[in-house]
């Protein structure tokens, strides 16, 4: 497991382990859920193992969170040098979380905005 991986499963096992106590759930009681041994639970936690891909639709339907929200706190936010305003990023996630036709209709909008700056 290289460096970045291993933190990537840490911050994971942490997300996990806050969600399963968060929800009054015990490590068994997710391991029989999820059908592993409470062991294989334990070291998901601790970020000794790597989980699954297939595990987490189960994993985050257990535990209530759309998958994206399970991985989110794992996923180190990317530094840029033109990373988009606190606002801009409140806006883009909003849109995000519109229908796809209005998604459309917005990326559009932007589309003929840009076209007129250039």
């Amino acid at each position: 497991m290289t460096p970045d991986e291993k933190i990537f499963y840490q911050a994971l096992g942490q997300r996990i382990a806050m969600l399963r106590k968060d929800q009054g759930i015990t490590q068994v009681q997710l391991a029989e859920a999820l059908g592993i041994a409470q062991q294989t639970l334990a070291h998901y936690e601790v970020g000794r193992l790597r989980i699954a891909a297939g595990t987490l639709p189960m994993l985050a339907r257990t535990l209530s969170v759309a998958i994206e929200e399970l991985l989110a706190e794992a996923i180190p936010a990317r530094k840029s040098k033109r990373s988009p305003s606190p606002k801009l990023q409140q806006q883009l996630d909003q849109i995000s979380k519109l229908p796809k036709a209005k998604q459309r209709f917005v990326m559009e909008m932007l589309d003929t905005v840009i076209q007129q700056a250039s």
